[in-house]
């Protein structure tokens, strides 16, 4: 049984970004907020919005930081060391290059060329044992493309790989929750958009 106490979505702040493939983190947060009825609010001490909701019968904290992706940690260390949450008992979620779209897998621990994990890591004394859902946004592949790739919009054909994917993410959340991260991690990497 996975002792997830906070569960956080990376994405940027503003209407210009909202269906950016670098929102991909925010997407997930938001319909697993929807799922449990329970909409985001904004919580200026945790810099953020945020939510409590109760999934196999624990008690959860959503954040969605509306500080920029390269500023998640203050976000994120805000409301951790407010309710005395530790770092394993984290689940942050973001755009991952290294996945085609379709595709989200969880890791634990290890680095990240992604900006918003690597602030948390530094803003959480460097613990880089939190538990990822890594969301696949693939890759232009050439690095000069990177940044207006992740800052553009997906083709039809890639947001509906991608929501076929977190909408996956959000089922698997429960079983990580009730059972174990084994079993929903053998779920969700069987996923097929």
């Amino acid at each position: 049984m996975a002792d997830i106490r906070l569960i956080v979505g990376l994405g940027n702040p503003g209407p210009e970004y909202e269906n950016t493939r670098h929102n991909a983190g925010e997407w997930f947060l938001n319909q697993l907020a929807d799922t449990y009825n329970t909409p985001l609010k904004p919580e200026s001490k945790f810099f953020g919005k945020a939510a409590r909701i109760t999934i196999a019968g624990k008690d959860i904290r959503l954040l969605y930081p509306t500080t920029f992706m390269n500023k998640s940690g203050q976000a994120v260390a805000a409301l951790a060391n407010f309710y005395r949450i530790e770092p394993e008992q984290i689940l942050v979620a973001f755009d991952e290059l290294d996945l085609p779209p379709g595709v989200a897998k969880y890791k634990v621990g290890g680095s990240s060329s992604q900006n918003g994990v690597r602030d948390i890591v530094a803003r959480m004394g460097n613990n880089k044992d939190f538990l990822r859902l890594r969301i696949g946004i693939g890759h232009p592949g050439h690095k000069s493309r990177v940044t207006g790739h992740v800052l553009g919009k997906p083709s039809a054909e890639e947001k509906a790989a991608i929501e076929s994917a977190v909408d996956e993410a959000v089922r698997c959340t429960e079983i990580l929750l009730k059972d174990d991260l084994k079993q929903a991690q053998n779920r969700l990497h069987a996923h097929k958009a």
